[in-house]
């Protein structure tokens, strides 16, 4: 090895974080298995690597012993103190077999080890960087798509986008840009792997936190998302300060802060309704635009029964159920609806108002 090598090695410990004692190491281990390997011999042998000239020798260790039954791990005590007079039984010596062209198969390896070592650390640098961002939003380019997945371009990796991930009928096409949520970091023997998705309650979320300077800063928290990707969305919303409108903040002025996501989420629509810590008031809430005239709590089963007006019944239930569903799963109660007369045919007595309840929500289309 040349001053040359040992000056990349110092090189790659300011650029790369690669401890050089480390490299000098695994060159040393890697050395061992090709001198095996080249010459053929299962010798006990240490490679010693200078760590300012890059001189490379190789030792073998031998047991000394009072009578050597083989040639290639023992040595007679006689033959030891030759080396050295100090050596005693039982001793480990060690004598230079250095092969005259080692240099070459010693350069070949260092390169692979170094190569390797590299690769790793780089590998270890991106997984450092993106496991911290776990659960967080980023923006890629895509690059292909094959059966299973849509590959994005995040600069340093490629993340994956499993198809099931995206939302219905999206499609995306070389060169695109895309916002994902990172669901997954994983370490693998491959690299780094990073998992993507589209549909996850995630995704809404962390929008919300980039385009509403008021829930950035926490005075605006989300406290609960539902969501049915690509369709419709449920998001429930509080604010520590009694001057700022958690709802106003989030739909911005004349909607834009609200509209852009629902544009990067292609048309979904959301429901932006206030977190109460009143259940009744909160489920009245969460069933907009559905007007709601009664909330009754059943606290053992964590129920709730709503009583909505006639007209109101479908609009409550929503599409297949959607609009009930992403309520329930919104305040983690289940929701009962019946329409006034339903109520009043079911339980035999009539409603003990028919003003409907305040709410406060919006819906965004």
């Amino acid at each position: 090895m040349s001053m040359d090598f040992i000056e990349a090695m110092n090189e790659l410990e300011r650029e790369k974080g690669i401890s050089k004692d480390i490299l000098f190491e695994a060159i040393e281990a890697a050395l061992i298995s090709s001198y095996k390997r080249n010459f053929n011999t299962a010798q006990n042998v240490r490679v010693d690597m200078n760590r300012h000239t890059g001189a490379i020798k190789v030792y073998a260790r031998k047991l000394i012993v009072d009578e050597v039954l083989d040639l290639r791990t023992e040595i007679s005590l006689p033959a030891a103190r030759e080396i050295n007079p100090h050596f005693q039984l039982e001793d480990i010596a060690e004598i230079e077999v250095t092969p005259r062209d080692f240099g070459r198969i010693a350069a070949q390896t260092a390169k692979q080890v170094v190569t390797q070592r590299i690769r790793e650390a780089e590998r270890g640098l991106i997984y450092n960087a993106f496991v911290d961002k776990e659960e967080d939003i980023v923006t890629g380019i895509v690059q292909r798509q094959d059966t299973r997945n849509v590959y994005i371009d995040l600069g340093k990796v490629e993340a994956h986008l499993p198809l099931n991930e995206l939302m219905p009928n999206e499609k995306f096409k070389h060169g695109d840009r895309v916002k994902a949520f990172i669901t997954k970091v994983e370490n693998t023997t491959k690299g780094p792997q990073i998992l993507l998705s589209r549909t996850h309650p995630g995704l809404l979320k962390r929008l919300f936190e980039l385009e509403v300077p008021e829930i950035f800063d926490g005075v605006v928290e989300i406290r609960s998302v539902a969501r049915e990707a690509g369709f419709r969305s449920k998001i429930a919303v509080f604010s520590r300060n009694a001057e700022v409108d958690p709802v106003g903040s989030c739909v911005g002025p004349k909607g834009i802060r609200v509209q852009t996501i629902v544009n990067e989420l292609r048309g979904e629509k959301i429901d932006i309704v206030r977190y109460s810590e009143d259940v009744q008031e909160y489920v009245a809430n969460a069933l907009s635009p559905s007007k709601v005239l009664e909330v009754e709590i059943f606290e053992a089963d964590k129920m709730a029964r709503v009583i909505v007006p006639d007209y109101q019944l479908s609009l409550a239930i929503g599409i297949k159920g959607q609009n009930a569903r992403l309520a329930a799963k919104l305040t983690s109660w289940k929701i009962d609806i019946k329409s006034e007369t339903q109520a009043e045919q079911e339980y035999g007595r009539p409603m003990s108002s028919t003003e409907e309840l305040p709410q406060d929500s919006i819906t965004i289309d």
